[in-house]
């Protein structure tokens, strides 16, 4: 795909002295500019980058200071500073023919040189206007020029809508169009391992405890005594927050009674084992599918540490709790679409892993946290169409 783009493997990088990044060279043709000021809109413009080349053959750069999965086809790079002479060099290099902005972060040099050089600028996700920090202005209504630079402002909500036109969007331009499209969260995992772990499972509840660390690995132990109260055939899978965990705790598990068997040691779950200890995240495709229940490891600590839409769009309902680390505003997403089920302590997890036993529960949880991990399809679809349409100057 870089090829087609006219970049390959042996091109030279530059690093102008006016910014200081390397950037790969510019490839040939069209270029459509995606910027992502946070890691929460960094996956959903990735995957809009991601479906406009697939769609509309445009190479793709993506602007954002949070490492992202490109797919090995889009072109990551951090944003310019914002300066007259950062945003030259960055424009002189790139000359975008679209340029697509998240959630509303406005930063002044880069949007009045890009509008000065008939650059279409679209704002998507939008949810708040803001400057970005330390480039506000003391002279008044420099917020609603910024606006006025854009041909189209897109927002989440009616809510946000109205907090753009309240800055000064014309309502011509500002409408609600819904979140973009997380992307492609389905982990990978071997069918044939899958389906033959099924089979051994099958007669089997299963919970999973996923990025589990250290400080609550006691609470998970005592969850599962509990839960084998109700279901004394269930079965604990987990996958430490630290790989190198694995071992102490499936010693520390034996060393208290309980049946173990080692993914490292090629052990398989049978029907005497009650906890199952994986390795590293590298599987974890495999035991979100095998598992109707996750417990996002660290959310009762830490933080936590894994994406939970990952889990979600593979169907398994989620337990969290209070402590969100950097996924806060998805687990804020599923929790207020009832997607997942919160905790406040050791305790509440072992309430939660029985409330969830019952099998209709678990159902109507894993649909909803699907929904929120596969809605804006609609969205994106809109985005990529208008995208073509702007790089043909057409809107």
């Amino acid at each position: 795909m870089a090829n087609a783009f006219g970049l390959s493997l042996g091109t030279a990088l530059r690093r102008d002295p006016a910014e200081g990044p390397v950037r790969p060279q510019r490839p040939l043709g069209r270029l459509i500019w995606l910027h992502a000021p946070t890691r929460d809109s960094a996956r959903p413009m990735a995957e809009l980058g991601r479906r406009i080349i697939l769609d509309e053959g445009f190479p793709v750069l993506l602007t954002t200071h949070v490492p992202v999965s490109s797919g090995g086809i889009l072109i990551v790079q951090p944003p310019p500073p914002d300066t007259p002479a950062a945003v030259a060099a960055f424009l002189d290099h790139w000359r975008p023919d679209a340029a697509f902005m998240a959630e509303g972060e406005l930063r002044p040099s880069l949007i009045n040189a890009a509008f000065d050089r008939n650059v279409p600028l679209a704002l998507v996700d939008g949810a708040a206007p803001r400057i970005l920090p330390g480039r506000e202005s003391w002279w008044p209504g420099q917020m609603r020029n910024l606006l006025a630079k854009f041909r189209h402002i897109f927002t989440l909500d009616e809510a946000a809508a109205r907090a753009f036109r309240k800055a000064g969007s014309s309502s011509q331009v500002t409408q609600v169009a819904g979140r973009l499209e997380e992307g492609s969260l389905a982990l990978p995992c071997t069918e044939a391992e899958r389906a033959a772990l099924a089979r051994l499972l099958a007669p089997r509840q299963v919970w999973l405890a996923a990025g589990l660390p250290a400080e609550e690995e006691a609470a998970a132990i005592a969850a599962h005594h509990a839960a084998l109260k109700l279901a004394h055939r269930m079965l604990l899978i987990v996958v430490p927050q630290e790989p190198d965990r694995a071992a102490a705790f499936a010693a520390r598990c034996e060393a208290e009674g309980w049946k173990v068997a080692r993914r490292a040691a090629d052990e398989e779950p049978d029907a005497d084992t009650e906890v199952f200890v994986a390795d590293g995240m590298a599987e974890l495709g495999l035991w979100y599918r095998l598992a109707p229940v996750t417990w996002l490891g660290g959310s009762l600590s830490v933080g936590c540490v894994l994406d939970p839409l990952e889990a979600a769009s593979l169907g398994s309902a989620l337990i969290h709790g209070p402590h969100f680390g950097p996924h806060g505003a998805t687990l804020a997403r599923l929790s207020a679409a009832r997607a997942s089920l919160p905790v406040a302590s050791a305790r509440g997890l072992a309430e939660a892993l029985a409330d969830l036993l019952a099998p209709d529960r678990v159902a109507r949880l894993a649909h909803a946290g699907w929904a929120v991990a596969s809605e804006g399809t609609e969205v994106t679809d809109r985005m990529v169409a208008l995208a073509g349409r702007l790089v043909e100057r057409e809107a």
